[in-house]
């Protein structure tokens, strides 16, 4: 059961990976063994996050503004001359953007298309050579994007950009699971429900109750529950799992 879950030695690339839903996954991956790459655009955050959990494994900070196809191309280069294979790539990296419809600008929207839906194609595209050498019979490669029940269902708030990526980032996930699964890489989904985030900080301030009220288990997401899902996509107990959209919102989708 313990080879099972097992992550051990593989190697990561965990995207947004200095807060929120990312710091989680790259804190229990790293905690679980592997040696974890963690990307962001602030400099300073990324490699005091990377100290931070080098205290309990291996975590190399990585930056890089993946909203620009040439920095999605720059650090998977530097994934390439650092490592000789990369067995896991977390898309986490995102923004999200609330306007009221008729002052919702171009800005916004290219803003939130540009992280949440075209660094996930451009870096996984520039990634595949990285990924298709970690590829083993029975073990392959894994791409793990990060959704969003906002994807799912429509949500409160007016996120006109970000629910839309999100539905977007859904659909691409299981076009390149298919793409993907003849050479030997997995492409799955995570759509998380509600964190405790930066991203979700003013939101849960302001709806925490209500949330709470909404979600049938009536809690918030906490760590270990993201921690689980990834390692699980990640594992071999996730090795036959693609082109999946799992929702980890604690029954949230379910009521809509």
């Amino acid at each position: 059961m313990t080879d099972l879950f097992s992550i051990e030695g593989k190697v990561a690339l965990v995207t947004g990976g200095s807060r929120g839903i990312g710091l989680m996954i790259a804190r229990g991956y790293v905690e679980a063994g592997a040696r974890v790459y963690i990307s962001s655009r602030k400099h300073a955050a990324c490699e005091e996050v990377a100290a931070e959990l080098s205290k309990v494994g291996t975590c190399i900070a990585a930056p890089a503004d993946l909203s620009r196809e040439a920095e999605a191309v720059r650090l998977a280069g530097e994934i390439a001359g650092r490592e000789p294979a990369l067995h896991i790539l977390v898309n986490n990296a995102g923004a999200n953007w609330a306007a009221p419809l008729s002052e919702y600008s171009d800005a916004a929207w290219d803003k939130v298309l540009a992280l949440n839906v075209k660094a996930v194609f451009h870096l996984t595209r520039a990634l595949l050579p990285q990924l298709e050498k970690a590829a083993r019979p029975g073990d392959p490669a894994r791409v793990v994007n990060i959704g969003s029940i906002d994807g799912l269902h429509v949500p409160a708030l007016e996120t006109y950009a970000y629910s839309a990526s999100k539905a977007a980032v859904h659909h691409l996930t299981r076009v390149l699971a298919r793409q993907l699964a003849p050479r030997g890489i997995t492409v799955n989904a995570v759509a998380p429900g509600p964190f405790e985030s930066k991203m979700m900080a003013a939101t849960l301030d302001h709806f925490r109750d209500a949330i709470i009220g909404s979600c049938p288990m009536g809690r918030i997401g906490e760590p270990e529950d993201m921690v689980g899902v990834a390692i699980y996509l990640a594992s071999r107990a996730g090795a036959y799992v693609t082109g999946a959209v799992i929702p980890v919102d604690g029954g949230i989708a379910t009521t809509v």
